[in-house]
Formats: C-alpha cells, sequence, structure tokens
C-alpha cells in the first residue's frame, strides 16, 4: 500500500480492524472516524428537540441541523439551502416526491417516462401514482452497452409527458447518464425531471443548477454518514406547489379545529422529530470529501475500476455487464460468471473475506431487458486499493474450478 492507501484506510475503524475487503460500496460505505465523532458528540453534548425549545441545548441542536442544510445546498449548488429536504434515504425521497408532487400534477392521460436503468426506488412510486391517477408509464430503454441515448428520449416525449424519472449514474452498469441533456429534453415539452443521486453524489461533484434537473435525490449512507439520513433537492417553486408528504408536529404554523396553516418549505415536508444526528452525521461526511477534495476521490476511484476491468479482461467465462470500456465504469463493475449462480460466487467471496453484492440490485427490469436473471456486482470507494483488487482477482479466478469446472 501506498503512504495516501494507509493515510485512507486509517480514517475508517472497520477498515483498521478487520480483515473484509469491502467491496459493497454501492450498498453502503463505511464511516471514517471524524464522522462517527461528530455524531456522538451531538449526542454526548446537545441532545435535544431542535425548533422546539428556547433553552440553551435545543437551540444549538436547532443551529447544527440548519447548518448541515446549508451545507448540503453549498455542495450540490442549490440556489438556496430551503430548497434541501432532510429524509431517511433516497427511497424514501422518492416517495415523498411521487406522493406529494404525483398526487397533485399528474392525472389521467398523463405520461411518466422511466429509463430502464432505474433503482425500483425511481420506478414504484412513479408506477403508483400512475395507477392511482390514471396515468402512463412509458419506459425509455438502454441499449446493451448500458448508454441511454437522448435521441430516444427525444422520440418519446410529447405533450402527454409530464414527468422523466432517469438516475444519473446506473447502480449496476456504472454509467453516468447526460441528465442535463435528459432535462433539456424533458423541458422542451413542459415536463419535469426526477433523477437518482444516489449512485453520483458520493463519487463526482454534482451541480443541480447546471444540469437544471427539478428534483434530485440521495442519501447519506452511501457517502460515508450515518443511515437513516437522506435528501430531496427540489427547485423552490415547485416545492413551494406541492402538498405535505407527513402531517403531524413541526410542519404547521398553527392548527384550529376548522383550519390549518402549514409551514413554508422546507419544514412542511419535514414532519415529527427529525434526525439531527444524521444531519451532522452528513454535513461531516461532505466535509470529509471536501477535505480530500473531487480530484483526489475520482482519480482514485478510476484508477481502480481501470485496474479491476484490465485484470477481469484476462479471466475466462467472466462478462462484464454493459461497456468493455472502463471510463464507462464509474466504481462498479457488474459481472457474470458462465454456469455459476451469483448467489454461489457470493458465498465464494465471503469464504475468502471479500464483500460482494449478488442479486438484482433492485432492478429488476434492467436485468430482464438486458436478458440477465441476476448478477454480482464490486463497488469501490477511495479507500479501496490495488490490493483490494488483486484478493478479489485471486478469488474470481478459481470460481469455476471450485465449483467443479475444469475448463
Amino acid at each position: 500500500m501506498t503512504e495516501l492507501d494507509l493515510k485512507i484506510r486509517d480514517e475508517f475503524p472497520v477498515l483498521r480492524d478487520r480483515e473484509t475487503v469491502y467491496l459493497d460500496n454501492g450498498a453502503t460505505s463505511q464511516k471514517p472516524q471524524c464522522v462517527i465523532d461528530a455524531v456522538s458528540h451531538y449526542y454526548e453534548y446537545y441532545n435535544a428537540n431542535p425548533m422546539r425549545g428556547l433553552y440553551d441545548i435545543s437551540v444549538e441542536a436547532t443551529d447544527a441541523y440548519e447548518e448541515a442544510r446549508r451545507v448540503v445546498a453549498n455542495f450540490i449548488h442549490a440556489s438556496q439551502p430551503e430548497e434541501i429536504i432532510f429524509t431517511r434515504n433516497t427511497t424514501e425521497s422518492m416517495n415523498l416526491l411521487a406522493y406529494s408532487y404525483g398526487s397533485k400534477f399528474l392525472k389521467d392521460g398523463d405520461e411518466i417516462i422511466v429509463a430502464v436503468t432505474e433503482h425500483h426506488s425511481n420506478f414504484l412510486p412513479w408506477k403508483e401514482v400512475a395507477t392511482r391517477n390514471g396515468a402512463k408509464v412509458v419506459w425509455f430503454d438502454c441499449e446493451q452497452d448500458g448508454e441511454l441515448k437522448p435521441e430516444k428520449l427525444q422520440e418519446l416525449v410529447n405533450e402527454h409527458t409530464k414527468l422523466v424519472a432517469v438516475t444519473q449514474l446506473s447502480n449496476v452498469i456504472g454509467r453516468v447518464n447526460d441528465v442535463k441533456k435528459f432535462a433539456e429534453i424533458a423541458h422542451s415539452v413542459g415536463a419535469v425531471i426526477a433523477v437518482d443521486g444516489a449512485q453520483s453524489v458520493p463519487h463526482m461533484p454534482v451541480d443541480v443548477q447546471d444540469l437544471d434537473v427539478d428534483f434530485l435525490a440521495f442519501s447519506g449512507h452511501k457517502m460515508f454518514a450515518p443511515m437513516g439520513i437522506g435528501v430531496l433537492y427540489g427547485k423552490m417553486e415547485l416545492l413551494k406547489a406541492m402538498p405535505p408528504f407527513f402531517y403531524g408536529g413541526e410542519m404547521i404554523e398553527y392548527v384550529f379545529k376548522d383550519r390549518v396553516k402549514y409551514s413554508d418549505v422546507p419544514h412542511k415536508f419535514e414532519a415529527g422529530t427529525v434526525n439531527v444526528g444524521g444531519a451532522i452525521g452528513l454535513m461531516e461526511a461532505i466535509k470529509f470529501i471536501q477535505r480530500y477534495g473531487w480530484d483526489v476521490i475520482m482519480e482514485r476511484e478510476d484508477d481502480i475500476t481501470r485496474y479491476a476491468m484490465e485484470k477481469i479482461a484476462n479471466i475466462p467465462h467472466v462478462h462484464v455487464v454493459g461497456s468493455q470500456d472502463p471510463k464507462e465504469h464509474h466504481g462498479l463493475i457488474t459481472f457474470t460468471i458462465d454456469d455459476v449462480h451469483p448467489h454461489d460466487i457470493a458465498a465464494i467471496f465471503d469464504s475468502e473475506h471479500v464483500a460482494v453484492r449478488a442479486g438484482h440490485h433492485c432492478a429488476q427490469p434492467l436485468h430482464k431487458h438486458l436478458g440477465l436473471m441476476s448478477t454480482t456486482r464490486v463497488s469501490f470507494a477511495f479507500y479501496n486499493n490495488h490490493d483490494d483488487i488483486d484478493a478479489f482477482i485471486n478469488c474470481l479466478s478459481k470460481i469455476r474450478g471450485l465449483m467443479g469446472y475444469t475448463d
């Protein structure tokens, strides 16, 4: 390992204290000590219900929560902090959006275009909206290498199109999609675009204003923050027009028996006691990312991906899903092995203390579109290094032999 490898890994207690080679970062990332300490510090020294108390630690908790909102807004270049809504994760963000925006603005005869590459979180909420409101889901299919072509989207949009749902970075293929162009196409017919940023925001700079996306969702736990904290970004004029998702405490200005006035954005979407510790952890995770910088993070992850792809290419019977160009895989590689089920593959990796993921990765329509039942995925963070890939390749090269195949 290089000196930088050791420095980075030393930030993560799990990587210091366990022998596991962790290659399942697309599911969740490990947490650096600074994030763990920031969350612990909140619970140890100023744990209180925010926005409800006038005493000192409640005010301190409120200030920290709202500072986290400002940090997140700056991180993705939102025009104002109020465009950031805290949720539990990307899934909740998309459900909030589908319920709130969809219930008001999608109606009988409208069309919702969903990319076939989508995680179920950016498909099932829209499917339910379509079922309830009489709208229609239209599929935006990718090529066999995973590319979503703008010209295909252009052919699909029409006066009935009201929303386009697409991921910025596929959690199966690892390809970055041109969401800026997709937003332009959606807007040309008066539609909005809802972007799943769960895989992109942790691994690359994202500027929502430059992309001109209407909504973007992501999860803290995939970017070194705690589980249970997520974000929905939305353009202010759209958020103002949307009704609340949950109802109860803290999302109201006043309540009488015969009338209610709800709070302004973003608080009208954050009912009940909020996850202050999670927001603080997300803020610290963003500061951690900024401390190393995107140049270092992206260079390391691109190098690891390229190194792994080159090694995989030399192993017979292993097939990478999507493009064979390492540049089209950003931090993750999904593959199959002839005659070996992905669950057996994952079990063999586990026996050698290498953590990978097997299954359909919550993207069954994409697997069916590509003619696959299930796959195995390795996904990287910038704390991974060549030694991790060597351990992965060493195990990968033995799997067919361990399953009894001699060719």
